[in-house]
């Protein structure tokens, strides 16, 4: 007997009042039936008319909108990005919410995920429950940061660049992305016909003035000439995803701790202003490295922690970076080329390491990707018995499973620090402190 068609609901509208707020930009409301709905465009304490966006019949919940606010929470604003709502540009999660509410959302998130995924209340991570804004960021009700230092636009059928809607490969075309750095806006991406292009990549380096852009074009089409409103070099996405020089540098020149890192090709980096100076602080008051200390830098990427550490642990310390990335390698042996006592080793972590033959380290700094480090490879850091870990982590559900594997290793959590670099979206960064257990 065949399944009966599962009949879709997208559409259907639902007077709900809203719950708490969840991981991933959204809040949980339930029907009247029972019906588990993840509400973006509300929040907590709202009433609201929800319109379902995803879901049928069988799903275990539902994806919607708030469509109508009948109810108002005090936090609400009006959002200040006329591309923001529901329906429109899915690159932020919050601008309807006051600043001060939404670091307050993310550390409730940060909290949940904790005591749900390690079973750690605040308190036993080391964190005061707050959630800091980066220097400057603290502005107003109704004004925005204008923070991200790179912009990946998409572009339409028409050439017309713009911003993914929410979970869809529709284009929201834009005339101003509101967070967009200074120096992302001023290139006037947004003004330029970009026909023939899948995407085009802005990217601002802080403390230079270098400006790239990334060129992605569809199968086939023909590399435009980029006349932009400021100098730019231009790189653009092969066939193969490789990323390859057009003209100008293949690099921009980045800034932090009293340091310039090259990164190449469209490299990570972190994309606040002050994301770099503020993660690398937080790590070295963590860790408070000593003269003559071993330590490694996981996921090292350009060499931004393994620099700072090799300028604390002095000449007879040293430092073992391992990075998968080969671009980012060979920018990170560049950057750190002065440093006789540092050695970067491209590979994955998980193999990587344990060719070096390394048994012992004193430190331990890991940057790992959003789903985390992994049950084996904290069980191989653990081994080698450091005395402190910092953990820079920018999912804080991925954060808490680690932790939870930590524990069971031996490690605990000293401090947790969490930072609000990325304004208007759910996204936070966290610094956690470990050490083992007396």
């Amino acid at each position: 007997m065949q399944n009966a068609p599962q009949s879709s609901l997208i559409g259907e509208e639902y007077e709900v009042e809203v719950g708490p707020v969840a991981h991933g930009g959204h809040c949980v409301a339930r029907t009247d039936e029972g019906r588990v709905l993840f509400v973006r465009h509300a929040l907590p304490g709202e009433k609201v008319v929800a319109r379902v966006t995803e879901g049928d019949e069988d799903s275990r919940f539902l994806r919607a909108d708030a469509v109508r606010v009948l109810e108002a929470s005090k936090d609400r604003v009006e959002a200040p990005c006329p591309y923001a709502g529901p329906g429109k540009c899915g690159g932020c999660d919050w601008q309807h919410a006051k600043p001060g509410a939404q670091r307050r959302l993310k550390g409730e998130v940060v909290a949940e995920q904790l005591k749900r995924l390690a079973g750690l209340t605040p308190e036993e991570a080391g964190w005061d429950g707050t959630v800091m804004p980066a220097e400057g960021d603290k502005l107003p009700p109704g004004e925005v940061p204008a923070w991200r230092t790179r912009v990946q636009y998409a572009v339409d059928v028409e050439g017309r660049a713009g911003l993914r809607k929410h979970r869809s490969h529709d284009v929201q075309p834009i005339d101003r992305c509101l967070i967009a750095a200074p120096g992302v806006s001023e290139l006037g991406i947004e003004k330029r016909d970009w026909s023939g292009m899948a995407s085009v990549e802005a990217i601002a380096a802080t403390g230079s003035q270098d400006r790239q852009v990334i060129l992605n074009p569809r199968p086939g089409a023909r590399l435009p000439i980029v006349e932009l409103d400021k100098p730019v070099s231009v790189l653009r996405v092969a066939e193969d995803g490789g990323v390859h020089r057009v003209h100008g540098r293949p690099f921009v020149r980045e800034r932090a701790d009293d340091r310039t890192y090259r990164v190449g090709n469209g490299g990570f980096w972190q994309v606040h202003p002050k994301a770099a100076d503020t993660l690398v602080r937080a790590v070295m008051q963590g860790l408070m490295p000593r003269k003559g200390d071993t330590a490694l830098d996981l996921y090292c990427g350009v060499g931004l922690f393994a620099g700072a550490i090799a300028d604390r642990v002095g000449d007879k310390g040293a430092v073992l970076g391992i990075e998968s990335g080969k671009r980012a390698v060979e920018d990170a042996r560049h950057n750190l080329q002065d440093y006789e006592r540092v050695r970067i080793e491209q590979g994955k972590v998980d193999q990587a390491l344990p060719r070096t033959g390394i048994t012992e380290v004193d430190l331990i700094v890991l940057d790992p990707p959003r789903a985390g480090a992994g049950k084996q490879t904290v069980k191989h850091l653990a081994s080698l018995g450091p005395r402190r870990i910092a953990y820079v982590a920018c999912d804080p559900a991925a954060l808490a499973r680690d932790l939870a594997y930590f524990a069971e290793n031996g490690y605990k959590p000293r401090t947790l620090r969490v930072f609000d670099l990325f304004p208007m979206t759910h996204h936070v960064e966290c610094v956690a402190i470990l050490e083992p257990v007396k």
